[in-house]
């Protein structure tokens, strides 16, 4: 039996999630987003989420709440916010050092961009999951004699396992 996984909305999640844990680290050295931003932070977050319930819906579709063609848009949305701020702070922002947390967004984002195009494009990857076959005896290789009834090997006499069978000589 082969199952295939696709690879898209897990690597588009994980990009989410990359996003929504950044949002709570230093973007500038001011603070985290929810302390620098007013409206950008949760925007973001939105965004976020939106993309972890789509990138759920991929995987599962009983739950497809959000259309995938929006995961574009929603992608792109992100990508362009966290690279406008990384751009163009603001100006009570542009004299201070870029923290962590920015560059995390910008990581996120891109995963969250390359998960996408996996997603759409259907990239995925199989796994072949066989049952094992049992274990053949071959003379050559196995030397123990056949086991009993109860499972225990026969014994043999030293001479016997030296001479071939049909080869009596006294």
């Amino acid at each position: 039996m082969t199952r295939r996984f696709d690879i898209g909305p897990v690597v588009l999640a994980l990009g989410a999630l990359v996003l929504l844990v950044a949002l709570f680290l230093d973007w500038f050295a001011s603070g985290n987003a929810w302390e620098v931003f007013e409206i950008t932070d949760v925007v973001l977050a939105a965004l976020a989420v939106a993309a972890l319930v789509i990138a759920a819906g991929l995987l599962v579709p009983d739950i497809d709440i959000i259309d995938r063609r929006w995961l574009p848009w929603i992608v792109g949305a992100a990508f362009v916010l966290v690279v406008n701020q990384l751009l163009a702070p603001g100006a009570v922002l542009d004299e201070l050092e870029l923290g962590t947390g920015i560059w995390l967004a910008l990581a996120g984002t891109v995963v969250m961009a390359l998960g996408a195009l996996l997603s759409l494009s259907r990239v995925s990857f199989s796994i072949a999951m066989e049952g094992r076959d049992r274990r053949q005896r071959v003379s050559a290789v196995d030397h123990r004699p056949p086991p009993t009834e109860t499972g225990e090997p026969v014994a043999r006499s030293s001479t016997s396992l030296l001479r071939p069978e049909g080869d009596e000589q006294s």
